[in-house]
């Protein structure tokens, strides 16, 4: 490659770029300010030089693109309060999880119902009354009749378990 910009964030950029402009087109309400504020992302990426490793690189284009096209604004508007700007940003911002993180929590989620079923009968039992029911260990030994003692070992192995998967999957 010819640019010392991280090959990943350029990268990702290009892959993705159909999918970046609609976001953006969504949080901007206007795509032609999208596309000019993504091809204003490249150009400044690619004379950035050696950009370190980004964890979400899609994150960070959009925050860039999205800086851009406030600069851009303001540059057309020639004056933009403080205020405006701040509700700008409030509006563009997302507090959810994005498509990776659901996807990955998804993906753990299955993940731990395979190992729960994976589990001895009493085991499970307890580990489901007490994390999907809701239920306390009092009450889930008074139900199944059995000591608190029990519950609590039966669910140190299961979380000592999962958490034992899932430490060997980040290896």
């Amino acid at each position: 490659m010819s640019h010392d910009a991280s090959p990943s964030v350029l990268d990702y950029l290009a892959k993705r770029y159909a999918s970046l402009k609609l976001t953006l087109t969504r949080r901007l309400g206007d795509a032609d300010l999208a596309s000019d504020a993504l091809h204003d992302t490249w150009v400044r990426l690619q004379g950035a030089g050696k950009l370190p490793p980004r964890d979400h690189p899609g994150a960070y284009l959009m925050r860039v693109a999205t800086n851009i096209a406030v600069d851009m604004q303001r540059k057309q508007r020639h004056t933009v309060s403080g205020e405006g700007i701040d509700a700008v940003l409030d509006e563009m911002a997302d507090p959810g999880p994005g498509p990776a993180q659901r996807a990955q929590a998804c993906f753990d989620l299955n993940v731990v119902a395979q190992l729960v079923e994976r589990m001895p009968e009493r085991r499970r039992v307890i580990f489901v009354m007490v994390h999907w029911e809701d239920m306390t260990r009092q009450e889930v030994a008074d139900r199944l009749n059995i000591s608190r003692r029990t519950v609590e070992t039966e669910l140190q192995r299961a979380h000592e378990r999962l958490a034992a998967f899932f430490h060997e999957s980040k290896k």
